[in-house]
């Protein structure tokens, strides 16, 4: 069985920036509920149908599949037309790790999150400087929900 083990923070500062571009991400679900998740996502110029299962503290069942990306895109548009989100992601190498920092676009604009994954929950972390609050264990940040309900329709918790 595939697992995923994953933080997430909201970015604090404005220095994950300095790197390369990121890469367009579009995505949608064709299911979404706490227990599972069924999402098709565009990145770039391949397409992916990823399954998720609960959460289990840091953790999660995971199964992601490649797909054509002219299937992928075909998928989104016929069977998520609302459940959506948009982002650019930027990969940031630090200590080891490499950081997945999503820069939120249209109905989540204003929101910045990284995440990084891991071997195991309790593996060590260096934190870059511009990591902020964790948010690991709030589900509103999860993607699927943000699709549910946008960022820009809730207020995120101080100190973000």
């Amino acid at each position: 069985m595939g697992t995923e083990i994953e933080r997430k923070f909201l970015v604090s500062s404005e220095g994950w920036r300095e790197g390369p571009p990121g890469l367009r991400c579009r995505q949608g679900y064709l299911l979404a509920r706490p227990d599972c998740t069924i999402r098709v996502r565009v990145m770039g110029d391949q397409g992916y149908l990823t399954i998720k299962g609960p959460p289990q503290g840091l953790a999660r069942p995971e199964y992601e599949y490649p797909l054509p990306v002219v299937e992928a895109n075909e998928l989104l548009d016929s069977f998520c037309p609302t459940l959506r989100v948009e982002k650019c992601r930027h990969l940031r190498e630090h200590a080891g790790h490499t950081w997945e920092v999503d820069e939120f676009l249209g109905e989540n604009a204003g929101l910045v999150m990284a995440e990084v994954e891991l071997e195991r929950p309790d593996e060590p972390v260096q934190f870059p400087a511009w990591i902020g609050v964790e948010v690991s264990g709030d589900p509103r940040y999860q993607n699927a929900s943000l699709a549910k309900r946008p960022y820009r329709d809730w207020r995120a918790p101080s100190g973000a």
